[in-house]
């Protein structure tokens, strides 16, 4: 049987994000992350169904979707490419590309400035609302913005950074693996009665699948200030490297601090959630002032497609100096 279909590819991959760029994540009912999470919801009753509701449940969840779709998806590839090469270049692209989410990021994020530069709040929280978990209620037009930022850093990481330098390391079952993983965290990974053990697998896999890319955003983040007027690379890293623990679990921290420096503004601020205050903490130096103008947005902006751009180029590099594709 030959495996060489399942390696990552140069081409595949610069295709995959460009693709993402110019068209962005379709919605429709089979879109495979859907399918993921529908398997999901189906094992887990079947789980809760035998007692297996705790952290032996979630394992076993995890080693069930891991076959299905990690399994599944290369048996799938290594049988097209045995009978038909360009119907497997295909589906690598397709799946490649159905797993790599930048333009959605900043269509979502885009909505939230966009709103508050026409006035509507209203709308601005509507369509924070679909980007993050806290109350927006309340949310004044400074502090969507300010939280769309927030979303646009930490999402660079598990939404593009991630899944394309696990394409670069382990091929399509590397991303494949990894969107399982970060499927079962969106879904599962609560510190609930219902969840905390039962997700803690999720969780904690999903952790370390990012430990790496997030500190690496860290410094794409730091480089991308570099090209932006108005940031400072030094300090992105200064503040990052200072308050990163500052943001719950080892690894959004990172680039929300990094991102806080970058644009010079603090991020954060009072949070509330479910109607109870989750944190009034900054990020950022105390000196600078918070962020939430429409010229903050757009310098995080920029420095995300910068940051996302040279994921790409040093994924790409390794691919080829690894495998020679």
């Amino acid at each position: 049987m030959d495996l060489s279909s399942l390696i990552p590819q140069t081409d595949i991959l610069l295709a995959a994000v460009a693709i993402d760029a110019i068209v962005g994540d379709p919605v429709y009912s089979l879109h495979p992350v859907r399918l993921m999470g529908r398997s999901l919801v189906w094992f887990e009753a079947k789980l809760r169904a035998i007692g297996a509701s705790g952290r032996i449940g979630g394992c076993l969840l995890f080693a069930v979707l891991a076959v299905l779709w990690v399994g599944g998806s290369a048996a799938l590839l290594v049988s097209l490419a045995s009978a038909h090469p360009l119907a497997a270049s295909a589906f690598h692209l397709f799946a490649v590309y159905s797993l790599v989410a930048i333009r959605d990021l900043f269509k979502h994020c885009k909505a939230v400035d966009t709103s508050v530069k026409a006035g509507s709040v209203i709308e601005a929280r509507a369509a924070l609302a679909k980007l993050v978990g806290r109350d927006t209620a309340q949310i004044d037009g400074d502090g969507c913005r300010r939280a769309a930022i927030e979303s646009l850093a930490e999402n660079l990481v598990d939404s593009f950074i991630t899944p394309v330098l696990w394409y670069a390391v382990a091929g399509l079952p590397g991303i494949v693996l990894f969107k399982v993983v970060s499927t079962m965290d969106s879904m599962i990974g609560y510190k609930t009665e219902r969840y905390i053990q039962f997700g803690w697998c999720g969780a904690r896999l999903d952790d370390h699948l990012n430990w790496g890319p997030a500190r690496l955003a860290w410094l794409l983040i730091a480089f991308g200030a570099l090209l932006v007027p108005g940031c400072s690379a030094t300090t992105a890293c200064s503040v990052a490297w200072r308050q990163h623990s500052i943001v719950p679990g080892p690894n959004a921290g990172w680039s929300e601090a990094a991102m806080a420096g970058a644009i010079q503004r603090r991020l954060i601020g009072p949070i509330w959630a479910q109607g109870k205050p989750v944190t009034e903490t900054w990020l950022g130096r105390p000196g600078d002032p918070p962020a939430g103008s429409a010229l903050d947005f757009q310098r995080a902006a920029w420095i995300t497609g910068i940051a996302s751009t040279v994921s790409v180029v040093v994924a790409g590099g390794w691919v080829m100096l690894a495998v020679g594709q």
